[in-house]
């Protein structure tokens, strides 16, 4: 698989790697394992990935890591899109989300991006992209995901802070963008 580090935030460290050969499942355990054994100064094989255990029906597992039996200090999230995954490794305070798109959607993709956003009426393709990829990180970073609706999301107008209405949580948001793939960061630092 052909993985590239991305240029993050302090405090946060993320891959993106592709293969559509590799299962998503295998993807994300791959760039999880790359990450950690960065961020510990451990050999990869060192590294355990597996999926949390459900909370309870409908519970969207993330990965967890550890290294010889021991739980690392460290929250993992992930987004996937087609043949393409990326993974992100924090410090467990700090509230991650990420979404993941192919930079020349398909008809339905475009017309599910335009239906579920305020840009009903937007017909370049690169701005539309780049409203969506935000509205998802924003809902990811939020924890209730697919429960609030992409048009409830509100963004500022550079694309750089976003915002769910009835929560008073601002997340900054990063353009990670890599190649053919549009991937958009959304975080809140960790509160001191």
């Amino acid at each position: 698989m052909q993985s590239v580090l991305l240029d993050t935030p302090t405090g946060i460290s993320a891959r993106l790697g592709w293969d559509p050969k590799l299962s998503e499942h295998d993807r994300k355990r791959t760039l999880a394992k790359e990450l950690v054994a960065a961020k510990l100064g451990v050999e990869e094989k060192d590294v355990r990935v597996e999926r949390e255990a459900p909370g309870k029906f409908g519970f969207h597992t993330q990965l967890i890591a550890e290294v010889d039996g021991q739980p690392i200090p460290y929250s993992i999230r992930n987004a996937n899109f087609r043949a393409a995954s990326v993974v992100a490794l924090h410090d467990p305070g700090v509230r991650v989300g990420l979404d993941l798109r192919d930079a020349h959607p398909d008809e339905i993709e475009l017309h599910t991006m335009q239906r579920h956003s305020h840009l009903l009426e937007e017909t370049d393709v690169t701005k539309l992209v780049a409203h969506w990829t935000r509205v998802q990180a924003v809902r990811d970073a939020d924890g209730r995901g697919a429960r609030v609706q992409g048009d409830h999301v509100r963004l500022d107008s550079p694309l750089t802070k976003g915002w769910i209405p009835d929560r008073k949580v601002y997340y900054r948001l990063v353009d990670l963008s890599r190649d053919s793939w549009i991937i958009t960061l959304a975080y809140v630092p960790e509160v001191a």
